[in-house]
């Protein structure tokens, strides 16, 4: 057994000097990741698809209850992100920085462990606070029931985040997406077992989803431990290392860096739920519908999400290693394969509407299922515009990101979302006679505004010299990090 500490001559990353060898390290990073959000997102989409054949009502309520879930989600999306840069960027300027990236994994646990506490608090207030922002009773009843049951299952599912974007810093992105794969199987299987009461099981409807979706985290999460534990790569960093140690100074960092990525993140996703509360005050079939179409153009936002989170790897390394052409490189390639591929998706997405709809509400659906069938075939069309403009703007968010550049992106996102896209949304909706499909637009020119700013701040960020961090040194009890 031998001893490798941070502070030894450190081994700067060799970044691909050309845009075809930074293109293959993307699409080698990227496609796995891409995959992976695609997989993991399928859970969400089996949850409404499987409801749709419940009622209209369980796949509003359960739209309603994943209002305040990814509330919550978004809330946390600070430390489960600041990872990425702060792991990539020690990375590329030392390889072996053992010490430096364990720190910072170990204490974004502690903060998400920590922020899970008044997570729980907001989920419990789910049915009240519906009723407050209007929305129907027994709707809110049935969300309240399934936030409850999902609860539970946050603190894993925002590790297991976590975890993923310290393995991605490894380059390590193929075993995480099979780990995804057998939790969704299984929480498709625990969807069959719960919702519809299949051998033996009880009936449980839409708290049946939630039960389900609890499981299938906690079971992903022991699976991610284990990988880590037995990972040749991974498990040098020790990374679950005296968990229980409190580090006061990369503890602040990493609240530093996750404030203004949560608020971020707060911004953009709020938008979206707000529009769902909008909505609701139309009618529950345009809301019903309207959570289809969003279920959709999000499964489809999880390809260029996956490149996007890669791209962010890439940069971060680059950054790191204090290479400014790789900079520019793994943005641009990050960029185009993103755009690329979502428009790709948004002309399906446009063109293939019916069967969309089948596909959620069967091929012979009810009478009342065919009314939101019907307002999904309106709105589909519609928002495959804004799918293009929402991939190239969360690419250059996580770009910036990948460069630790995340305050000016929150008075971006900030304007651009609610001072021109939710009033837009409001105004067209209830002004015009656009109605529900107005809101569509103006989420559209919500993201057309984030991304005209974010891209302009990305070439400004890429333009000024490199400035790799400063690793972990000196004498410190976790200096020594012991490799089999």
């Amino acid at each position: 057994m031998t001893g490798t500490s941070d502070i030894s001559r450190a081994a700067p990353k060799q970044m691909p000097q050309t845009w075809a060898g930074e293109t293959r390290a993307l699409l080698a990073l990227g496609l796995p990741m891409s995959a992976t959000q695609v997989i993991q997102y399928a859970v969400y989409v089996a949850d409404t698809m499987m409801l749709g054949r419940v009622s209209t009502e369980a796949v509003a309520a359960g739209a309603l209850g994943s209002l305040l879930i990814f509330l919550a989600w978004m809330v946390a999306a600070g430390p489960v992100n600041a990872v990425t840069p702060m792991a990539s960027q020690a990375l590329g300027r030392d390889e072996n920085a053992y010490l430096d990236v364990r720190r910072s994994v170990r204490m974004s646990l502690w903060v998400i462990a920590l922020i899970c506490v008044p997570l729980f608090a907001l989920l419990i207030l789910t049915e009240p606070l519906l009723v407050f922002f209007g929305q129907d009773a027994e709707v809110a009843r049935m969300a309240g029931q399934y936030a409850w049951a999902v609860a539970p299952g946050l603190p894993f599912a925002l590790a297991i985040q976590a975890l993923r974007n310290f393995l991605a810093a490894l380059d390590e992105t193929v075993w995480p997406m099979v780990l995804v794969s057998i939790t969704v199987v299984l929480n498709i299987a625990l969807n069959f077992l719960l919702i519809f009461g299949m051998f033996g099981f009880p009936e449980l409807g839409l708290i049946g989803a939630g039960i389900a979706s609890s499981l299938s985290y906690g079971a992903c999460f022991a699976l991610f431990v284990v990988l880590i534990a037995r990972h040749k790569r991974a498990r040098q960093f020790d990374v679950f290392r005296n968990m229980l140690s409190f580090d006061r100074e990369r503890f602040g960092e990493v609240v530093r860096l996750s404030i203004p990525i949560s608020a971020t993140t707060l911004f953009e996703g709020m938008l979206f739920n707000a529009a769902l509360l909008v909505i609701g005050l139309i009618g529950v079939a345009e809301q019903a519908a309207y959570q289809v179409g969003l279920n959709v153009i999000a499964m489809a936002f999880m390809v260029p999400w996956g490149f996007a989170m890669g791209g962010a790897v890439r940069v971060g390394l680059a950054e790191g290693a204090g290479d400014m052409g790789a900079r520019w490189r793994a943005a641009g390639a990050t960029m185009i394969i993103s755009v690329g591929l979502m428009a790709a998706l948004a002309l399906f997405t446009a063109f293939q509407g019916e069967l969309i709809g089948d596909l959620y509400f069967g091929f012979e659906p009810e009478p009342d299922d065919a009314a939101v069938r019907a307002l999904v075939l309106l709105f589909l069309p519609v928002a495959a515009w804004f799918m293009v403009i929402d991939a190239a703007q969360v690419a250059a968010n996580q770009l910036l990101r990948g460069l630790k550049d995340v305050d000016v992106p929150v008075y971006i996102t900030g304007v651009s979302y609610w001072l021109i896209g939710f009033p837009l949304c409001w105004y067209l909706a209830f002004h015009t006679p656009l109605g529900a499909v107005g809101v569509w637009w103006g989420l559209a020119a919500g993201l057309l505004a984030a991304f005209t700013g974010l891209g302009i701040r990305l070439v400004q960020q890429l333009q000024r010299p490199p400035n790799p961090p400063q690793l972990s040194s000196g004498v410190m009890p976790e200096t020594l990090s012991v490799q089999p």
